[in-house]
């Protein structure tokens, strides 16, 4: 018979199972789940050595993914593991090979992001990738930036954004990432940005003269479009006004900006055949051409975290 400790921490889980159907994909569990599952799971590095990491190296972060991970989190911390334990496979719902889902218990060492009261402890699901001998490595005492959600009703609850929101700290992800919240919360930041549309490209009076306009829709329904400007025996140029002024002088955005992350990991790779307003065909090959240099040019939208 399964004790008491058992079938409470069975409800735990049960509980992760229903919020996994019913909200995000990434498991939670309840304050009080730490305790139990250290009688029931593997006992944590409290009552063991720490020892050295053990943990395999994470792949590095790029621009892209950390402007997606602090975006999609409402509470961005450092923090120090101060305990762990290990979720039974049967019990963490979508794990994949390879990796253990631990419960974290922490301190905070400081809020990048968030409210700045959060608490000197709080607890979160993370699953990490095993180690070399197939075990779950020992994560006190390490340090980490999170990107997480609160769990409504649990105070100190936190829920990681994605599978890979926690990632190692040190100095150089530090700076990277307050970069990022910093430009994402800077006034007049680019918001997201959606279908591209009303394309129409007009020849001028030379020969390799034109100019292409596209109107780009953006979540806070802020005007925004995009112009491509050829000259005879000049390099074409092309740049994005966030505003309701079609600038023709505009030049493309910086590389790893916030404007550049709009474009680089939202544009479609092409128009689709309704984005036009003019229906010749040269008209609409010129704009297809122009609207190909900017996708080049903005270069790929990489990201090693998924």
């Amino acid at each position: 018979m399964q004790s008491s400790r058992e079938e409470a921490f069975s409800g735990l889980v049960e509980m992760t199972t229903m919020r996994q159907r019913r909200g995000p994909c990434f498991a939670w569990l309840g304050a009080s789940a730490l305790a139990i599952a250290l009688t029931v799971g593997v006992a944590d590095g409290a009552s063991a050595a720490p020892g050295p990491a053990t943990a395999p190296p994470a792949p590095a972060a790029t621009y892209a993914d950390l402007v997606g991970l602090a975006e999609a989190a409402s509470i961005v911390a450092e923090v120090t593991v101060q305990s762990q334990a290990v979720v039974p496979p049967e019990r963490a719902p979508g794990l994949a090979p390879g990796h253990a889902r631990l419960y974290l218990e922490t301190r905070t060492l400081r809020v990048l992001k968030g409210p700045s009261a959060l608490g000197q402890s709080i607890n979160y699901l993370a699953d990490v990738p095993l180690g070399l001998k197939g075990k779950p490595p020992k994560l006190r005492k390490q340090t980490f930036v999170i990107f997480a959600r609160p769990v409504a009703g649990q105070a100190g609850e936190l829920q990681l954004v994605s599978p890979n929101a926690q990632l190692p700290l040190d100095a150089t992800i530090e700076e990277r990432a307050r970069t990022v919240i910093a430009q994402l919360v800077a006034p007049g930041a680019p918001p997201r940005i959606g279908r591209v549309h009303d394309v129409i490209s007009v020849a001028g009076n030379l020969a390799g003269e034109s100019e292409t306009q596209m109107v780009v829709d953006t979540a806070t329904g802020a005007p925004a479009s995009l112009t491509v400007v050829r000259r005879p025996n000049m390099d074409p140029t092309w740049g994005i006004s966030w505003s309701e002024i079609v600038n023709p002088s505009a030049r493309p955005p910086a590389r790893d900006t916030i404007a550049w992350y709009r474009l680089a990991c939202s544009l479609p790779r092409r128009l689709e055949p309704g984005a036009f307003l003019q229906s010749d065909p040269a008209g609409r090959q010129r704009a297809e051409a122009d609207y190909q240099l900017i996708v080049d040019q903005l270069g790929p939208c990489e990201r090693n975290l998924h």
